[in-house]
């Protein structure tokens, strides 16, 4: 009767571990604690080797890698079965390493991350703070050799926590740089620059933004260069001046990934 009691409390005791170490499926790499009770000598802490196999005393070599603690702990009782009698056997994960995202692309920084719990795209990239070098409209998320269709820019961007997912081991995080997103300023302005193309970005905005009209500037030959379907430039001549003193709005036109806006000089 005391033996049972002692059971059923050792049991209870390791119930929230169990619980929340339930669905984690254990990888190479990972520590875990074998528990058999009763049997001291048979309870051992190991690491996980690359063949995804630990060594327990009386059984050998198992493999771990692919279960959960749950049904490592059902096989390795299954296997002591012919050296103990009813044997009551414990996993426990007690170091994670099989817990990675990795990053890639250039427009945050590469590498692996580990994780220690579980989380959202939105709370991983967070991480990452400011995404002007990012172009997050290109960006995508790789899982079991597919790509998911996730918003990154309607996430990150606009705050739309409904897109948010939630990641799993080995997934893959592609986000590319934004250098081809590039509009560059240049010409008769204040301070020449580049900028990053965003969502309804126009030329006024480009003016406005490198500081407006420097003192030599023909405010009314403002030249986009755009690169066409067929690889070649084409100009695109805005008359700004115009368009401020209340012009035709529809010449504030869209500027594109990768335009050159251009103030040219006055000969006055």
């Amino acid at each position: 009767m005391v033996k049972r009691i002692l059971v059923f409390f050792f049991v209870f005791l390791l119930a929230p571990a169990l619980v929340l170490a339930e669905d984690y499926v254990i990888g190479d790499g990972d520590a875990l604690q074998i528990s058999v009770w009763g049997v001291s000598e048979l309870s051992v802490g190991a690491v996980v080797r690359p063949d995804g196999k630990i060594t327990i005393p009386g059984v050998g070599d198992i493999t771990a890698s692919g279960y959960t603690p749950k049904a490592l702990s059902a096989k390795v009782a299954e296997n002591l079965k012919e050296v103990v009698k009813k044997p009551i056997v414990t996993v426990t994960v007690t170091g994670i390493t099989n817990n990675k995202i990795y990053i890639i692309g250039g427009g945050v920084s590469s590498g692996v991350q580990q994780l220690t719990g579980r989380t959202t795209l939105l709370k991983f990239m967070s991480r990452y703070g400011n995404f002007k070098g990012a172009d997050l409209e290109h960006a995508y998320l790789v899982r079991n050799n597919k790509k998911l269709d996730v918003d990154f820019y309607g996430l990150l961007i606009k705050g739309g926590l409904a897109k948010d997912i939630a990641l799993e081991p080995e997934d893959i995080i592609y986000v590319p740089d934004n250098e081809s997103n590039k509009i560059y300023i240049m010409g008769e302005v204040t301070n020449p620059k580049y900028t990053y193309y965003r969502e309804n970005f126009r030329i006024l905005d480009a003016i406005l933004e490198a500081g407006g009209f420097s003192k030599f500037a023909n405010e009314n030959k403002v030249v986009i260069m755009r690169k066409g379907p067929n690889g070649q430039m084409k100009d695109i001549t805005v008359r700004v001046k115009d368009l401020m003193k209340g012009g035709n709005l529809s010449e504030n036109i869209l500027l594109m990934p990768g335009d050159f806006v251009i103030v040219k000089e006055s000969i006055f």
